[in-house]
């Protein structure tokens, strides 16, 4: 997506050889008019696969989902929560995850009161990395008998392998940016 490439060009910072903070327009701060054409192009991308559901990782994913829910018919966003809530009595969906950024492992939660089997879900994140979260979340869609339409990311970054696991368990991911390295601060993308 060229303005999305642009905007990491113009205002990413790459550090080390595995970080791109975008938090001037992405995950800290948004910018919602990039963010709009963000949320249609995935609507694009996946315009006639019958998603009747968006699920993300709470927090980063959400305005992302929203977004395409929007221009997708408003459908319902559903997020995985990171820690169980008290207000979270039911009975959940749940999938152990580990975050590249912050070096933890979490258990994300799903209510099973709004994973259902039927439901055609698509996964949507900021970023591809590893592809810890975005294989979480596939467990959570397979544990409810959903069915997985695909897994989009704003940002992937191809060099960590993330996007060729959830691609060799034959999942269609669509990235709108895909960042090859990170070489003394410059980021350089594959396409």
């Amino acid at each position: 997506m060229k303005a999305l490439k642009e905007r990491i060009i113009a205002d990413g910072i790459g550090i080390g050889t595995e970080i791109v903070k975008v938090d001037s327009f992405l995950n800290h701060q948004i910018d919602v008019a990039l963010l709009d054409e963000v949320g249609l192009e995935f609507a694009r991308r996946f315009e006639g696969c019958g998603v009747s559901k968006i699920l993300t990782v709470e927090a980063s994913g959400i305005a992302i989902a929203c977004m395409a829910a929007r221009h997708m018919g408003n459908i319902p966003v559903l997020f995985a929560k990171k820690a169980a809530p008290s207000t979270m009595t039911e009975e959940f969906y749940g999938a152990e995850v580990k975050s590249f950024t912050k070096g933890t492992t979490s258990v994300v939660r799903v209510s099973k009161k709004y994973l259902n089997r039927g439901d055609r879900i698509l996964i949507l994140d900021d970023f591809l990395a590893h592809g810890e979260a975005a294989i979480g979340m596939a467990e959570l869609v397979e544990q409810a008998g959903a069915e997985l339409v695909g897994v989009g990311a704003v940002i992937e970054k191809e060099f960590q392998g993330g996007g060729r696991r959830l691609r060799e368990r034959g999942c269609r991911v669509e990235s709108l940016a895909v960042i090859g390295s990170i070489r003394d601060g410059k980021i350089y993308f594959l396409d």
